[in-house]
């Protein structure tokens, strides 16, 4: 079959991407490399980015992050499948049906490589590899951890005064604090004049909860290395399983609050209930700390470093601002 010109992209059908094997698409070449560069607005090269810092993200995630509607996302997602920009999936489910995944496609990589100034090699990207995650055990739990993010992104983006001015993934917490504790993500919420740092546990339940609690020495060893105590927020897909695992985690030297995931949980809202509380639950500001002072860039404000000459001190790019281009953003009153 000869490729289509990337002209003829035809529009969305009733505003449903169509399955990547209904439809062929160009093949990887300079001319849709050419054609994709000029269609990228700013929006889109910062998703392509997003997507490589976050390996996999759902319709409804990436609309909580950038869009106004998951129709209109799913219209500008197919596009960019399309041109190559990035690769999809909708996994199978026993009931319902599943969004759809993607992941940076390989025409995204040569973008991305080259708006960095660097080669695909470099980048370190492979397009068997992007996609493994579509067939893991972890897709699962990579998402679900990724939905607490954006879920704060969506709030930034409607609420004034809010902002999500870190969001780490699990591999570039690894690459840090890895010698010490593996969260499955770190952020940095700030809601007025309330400064929030977090680490999250995404809990499935898949493991322990004698296995759950091992982990919190690790953190209290990073709070003594780095010299700054973080709060460790653990999400748990049961209110039985959070009752258990409170009980595990008494007596834990970091504070430690946890939530359950019913009903459409908003991580920012009053969902989250500290160890050495018994109610009401608090919201996310409720944890942090007020700041006073100028408005701080993401970049200027770092997370905790590692102990000196651990792992903090490997190269490696800075993270991806976490809300859009153009998101005019204030926290202070």
């Amino acid at each position: 079959m000869s490729p289509v010109p990337a002209a003829a992209v035809p529009p969305a059908w009733q505003g449903r991407p169509v399955r990547p094997e209904r439809q062929a698409r160009p093949r990887l070449s300079a001319d849709l490399l050419t054609t994709l560069a000029a269609r990228l607005t700013s929006r889109d090269r910062w998703l392509l980015a997003m997507l490589w810092e976050h390996r996999v993200l759902t319709t409804f995630q990436i609309a909580q992050l950038a869009f106004g509607s998951v129709t209109t996302c799913a219209h500008r997602m197919r596009h960019l499948w399309w041109l190559r920009a990035v690769d999809r999936i909708q996994p199978f489910t026993p009931t319902g049906s599943a969004p759809m995944h993607y992941v940076l496609g390989d025409a995204g990589a040569a973008v991305l490589a080259t708006r960095l100034g660097i080669t695909i090699a470099q980048l370190g990207y492979r397009r068997d590899q992007a996609m493994a995650i579509f067939h893991s055990a972890i897709l699962a739990h990579t998402t679900g951890a990724n939905g607490v993010f954006t879920a704060l992104a969506a709030r930034a983006r409607a609420r004034p005064f809010c902002e999500l001015a870190e969001w780490w993934p699990e591999t570039r917490c690894a690459a840090v604090w890895g010698d010490l504790a593996r969260p499955d993500g770190y952020g940095r919420w700030r809601e007025h004049d309330t400064e929030t740092d977090f680490f999250l546990e995404y809990d499935t339940g898949t493991e322990t909860i004698r296995q759950v609690a091992a982990k919190l020495p690790g953190y209290a060893d990073l709070a003594t290395a780095t010299g700054i105590t973080t709060p460790v927020l653990f999400w748990f897909p049961t209110r039985k399983r959070e009752t258990s695992a409170r009980a595990a985690f008494a007596g834990t030297p970091v504070p430690v609050a946890t939530t359950i995931a019913e009903g459409g949980t908003q991580p920012a809202g009053p969902v989250w209930l500290p160890i050495a509380s018994n109610g009401p639950r608090i919201r996310l500001a409720g944890l942090g700390h007020q700041h006073h002072g100028g408005t701080t860039e993401p970049s200027e404000s770092a997370p905790p470093q590692a102990a000196p000459g651990g792992p903090a001190s490997r190269n490696w790019t800075p993270p991806v601002r976490p809300m859009p281009p153009g998101r005019e953003t204030s926290t202070r009153k």
